[in-house]
């Protein structure tokens, strides 16, 4: 059996080191099922509401229980996987999610799915965590951006494979294949964990923080619920403003809490930290970006530019390709080594932003402006996204390896969320500043169509609609690109004061005595 990994025992060490790039790619593979969980549920909406009957409320319940509860307990499960056992979480992780997807696929009713679904969701939130984790200690400091930078990769490609892979499942099987597919993989996976991952954990053994755990959990749900039905309900509505009311309470709670505790599952001390505060800030920037990004390049496939789901994901990939391809050669990693991590930052967020430009000005008649744009983005993310999720779990102890993933993990998921309600609401301003007359009052592309009378009028809502995603885009790029600035500044402060003594390094940080 492989040896249990302490803070003590040097990164990289040789017992393990020749299996380290194999370990990866089983992460990676469960990664990669979590991902595509995500996004594949989507293309199966009309099977669903056909086969089991089920209402939009329920099929909105159906796609919202795995993101709520993943988001929920990212944190919780960090704490876990640090305290009894990263290996260990990441293969009862594959195991709640095989048998999820397993329940999931047998359903007979939308309460079952939805009931499975949550059950994945919980799944979800250990893999996420413990893959970043074994990443940051089976690999030492020379290769770990790379490979973090292939484990990134892994989310890109996800999303670009989800609907692929669910519309092809769909032409040739029903839909309960979306989830019995998982189930090799799981166990496969499961298999390779056991077999060749080191075990590694928090040698202190630290007691439990249930109170923390419950208090992030209820503050993570209700923020993400509130992001969730936004768009949907509408921002003032009672529903969304009691969820953001009860998360934000519970948020709060949990940061005095932890503050006070003598053993915190989250250390709030590390917001004294530059280097965490700088990070931190730049990757809610870069989800921010992403989030918001694919949430209206999907509107303006289908929406401005005409195409079916399958098609508009189809144009999707070569974003995901270039992600995966400037990661896995190495790229990434090696001009981090030379420019450093302000400048990857500065340079992949002015990148992603010059790519929302270019489809912003030059997508609205066709693809070939929208494919200069995709891969201009996917440059960018591949610079920007591995080199925020380093400098977060560089800048936590070795020995809180799993926390600092759950933190990587509830950024991207606040990140996501707020680009999608921040620049969707954008569009809907704007779309609905320039309805002609006739459809004035309309809040969606249908509705506005449904009160145009003529083709000029039905031209005329078009065009407000492609109006309000160019500027929305526009915007989302203004964000990007100075929130990558302040990033960039924050953390070269950061190196600046730790080389002058002034900001303790993680390593430090975990050698210093408790307060």
């Amino acid at each position: 059996m492989p040896p249990v990994a302490t803070a003590a025992t040097p990164l990289g060490s040789p017992d393990r080191s020749a299996t380290r790039w194999l370990v990866l790619g089983v992460i990676c593979l469960a990664q990669l099922t979590v991902v595509l969980d995500n996004t594949v549920l989507n293309v199966a909406i009309p099977s669903l509401t056909e086969e089991l009957g089920a209402t939009t409320a329920d099929v909105q319940w159906m796609i919202n229980a795995y993101s709520l509860v993943q988001s929920g307990l990212l944190l919780t499960a960090g704490n876990s996987a640090d305290r009894y056992g990263r290996k260990k979480m990441l293969a009862v992780g594959l195991l709640l999610f095989g048998a999820a997807s397993l329940g999931a696929a047998l359903a007979q009713s939308p309460g079952q799915l939805i009931a499975a679904r949550a059950g994945m969701g919980v799944g979800g939130a250990l893999l996420v965590t413990t893959t970043l984790a074994v990443v940051m200690q089976i690999f030492d400091d020379a290769e770990r951006p790379k490979a973090i930078g292939i484990w990134s990769s892994v989310n890109s490609l996800g999303f670009a494979a989800g609907p692929l892979i669910g519309g092809v499942l769909l032409d040739h099987f029903w839909w309960g294949s979306l989830f019995l597919v998982n189930l090799p993989v799981a166990v496969f996976a499961l298999v390779a964990v056991l077999a060749l991952v080191p075990e590694s954990k928090n040698p202190s053994g630290e007691k439990p923080d249930p109170l923390g755990a419950l208090l992030s959990m209820i503050g993570m749900v209700g923020v993400v619920f509130a992001i969730i039905s936004g768009p949907v309900d509408g921002w003032l509505s009672g529903k969304v403003l009691l969820s953001a009311a009860v998360g934000i309470v519970g948020l709060a709670l949990f940061a005095l809490w932890e503050l006070h505790t003598p053993h915190p599952m989250l250390d709030m001390h590390f917001f004294r930290n530059r280097r965490f505060i700088g990070a931190v800030s730049g990757g809610i920037l870069v989800a921010f970006g992403m989030g918001g990004s694919m949430f209206l390049l999907t509107q303006h496939l289908q929406l401005v530019l005409g195409y079916g789901p399958l098609e508009a994901g189809l144009r999707m990939v070569p974003l995901a390709v270039t992600v995966v391809l400037v990661n896995f050669t190495g790229l990434s990693a090696r001009l981090a080594a030379r420019i450093g991590t302000p400048g990857m930052i500065v340079s992949g967020m002015s990148l992603l932003a010059a790519g929302l430009v270019l489809i912003s000005t030059l997508g609205g008649d066709g693809y070939g402006g929208m494919l200069a744009g995709l891969i201009v983005m996917g440059v960018g993310v591949a610079l920007a996204m591995p080199t925020m999720a380093n400098a977060i779990m560089s800048a936590i102890p070795p020995a809180k390896a799993g926390v600092g993933a759950g933190v990587n993990g509830t950024l991207m998921e606040f990140g996501q969320g707020l680009g999608v309600a921040v620049l969707g609401a954008v569009l809907n301003s704007r779309f609905v500043a320039l309805l002609p007359v006739v459809a004035a009052g309309a809040g969606s592309l249908p509705a506005a169509l449904g009160l145009a009378r003529t083709e000029a009028e039905r031209t005329a809502v078009h065009d407000a609609f492609a109006a309000g995603i160019g500027t929305s885009q526009l915007v989302g790029a203004a964000a990007v690109f100075l929130g990558g600035l302040v990033a960039a500044v924050l953390l070269r402060r950061a190196e600046r004061a730790a080389a002058d003594g002034g900001t303790p390094t993680a390593a430090q940080q975990a050698a210093a005595p408790a307060e």
